[in-house]
């Protein structure tokens, strides 16, 4: 069995949020004749997605070419609209959600859903984190590696966390609003480079922050392979060390105690960098993600751990659903 926890889709339509809500910054899309779509934001052209980034059909044929039983879906970044007014954000979200409820309910065997939240206000966050625990029966939610000026560890969003950790609520974290101008405009730098980086600064503001040390029941997992944070546990854990006025104010742990308590997904591209990743976090604390539908994703998921030596057979079925399972507490018989 394959479960891919990273793949990103959107409604085939939506509302013009600008009309609905009155003001501009939001993202729309519009279908071309030939099949593609393109997404923009105001007059500004965004990306240019193919029908598999909406349409369930295309999809499925994908997945069975690539032999992925199970998508977990998810929203694409750019809709988080975190900077929004927190009540338009929350419809919004709750428009999203409803359409991944439809979609999972077309086709249960071969979907699961994470729902996605007004982070900018807590209180609203844990609203519809609620809604998609307990009416929409989704495995979790997917949030942004920060808040607009917030990183996750702000006292602001202590609520949330502990909101998430009774609900078992599986959190998936995803890089989002890197910086894209200035030295970081030239050669895709952002998203080859930025990504990577935000995804570490995030997980270091868990660790630093307490998080994992307040909530310890909290099911976290973070996009990409934990970006540049394995190859920087070693700085992290010197800085700790050796400057603890700096980095040891909010937690007693270290960053290698927390090892261990918490998930990234599988996509680093390179056998070497997977095995480094499985041995820094451990066996069970690495699952299959993709990032499909997007270029930057693995275009055969799970291909990188069937091929990867220096794994065992037991590694690769963790790696490939058995890790993904646990993380989202859910049953391989329901995928059957």
């Amino acid at each position: 069995m394959k479960i891919d926890i990273h793949n990103h889709i959107l409604p085939e339509t939506w509302p013009d949020l600008k009309q609905r809500y009155g003001y501009d910054g939001f993202i729309q899309i519009q279908h071309l004749p030939c099949g593609k779509s393109e997404l923009w934001k105001g007059k500004q052209h965004f990306r240019t997605v193919e029908r598999n980034c909406w349409n369930l059909q295309e999809r499925i044929k994908d997945m069975d070419e690539t032999g992925v039983d199970v998508q977990v879906l998810s929203t694409v970044p750019v809709m988080f609209s975190y900077w929004a007014k927190p009540e338009d954000t929350l419809d919004l979200c709750q428009y999203l959600n409803d359409d991944l409820r439809a979609k999972v309910t077309e086709n249960p065997k071969r979907f699961v859903a994470l729902g996605t939240l007004p982070m900018q206000s807590p209180n609203l966050a844990v609203k519809e984190m609620t809604r998609c625990m307990k009416e929409l029966n989704f495995a979790g939610v997917i949030i942004g590696s920060h808040v607009n000026d917030w990183n996750l560890d702000a006292e602001e969003l202590d609520c949330f966390w502990k909101a998430a950790e009774n609900l078992q609520c599986a959190i998936f974290v995803h890089p989002w609003d890197m910086v894209v101008d200035g030295r970081m405009k030239k050669f895709w730098a952002p998203w080859l480079v930025g990504m990577p980086g935000e995804t570490a600064h995030a997980i270091q503001c868990i660790l630093f922050g307490g998080v994992l040390e307040r909530y310890p029941k909290l099911k976290i997992c973070f996009a990409h392979g934990g970006g540049a944070f394995p190859f920087t546990l070693g700085r992290m854990q010197r800085g700790f060390v050796s400057r603890p006025d700096l980095c040891a104010t909010d937690t007693s742990l270290s960053p290698k105690d927390q090892v261990g308590k918490f998930y990234t997904d599988s996509l680093v591209h390179d056998p070497a960098a997977l095995r480094y990743l499985v041995d820094t976090l451990g066996e069970d604390k690495v699952i299959l993600g993709s990032d499909y539908p997007f270029p930057l994703g693995e275009s055969h998921p799970g291909k990188l751990i069937e091929s990867t030596g220096g794994l065992s057979a037991d590694i690769k079925e963790k790696l490939l659903f058995r890790n993904a399972l646990r993380f989202m507490n859910l049953d391989e018989k329901d995928f059957l």
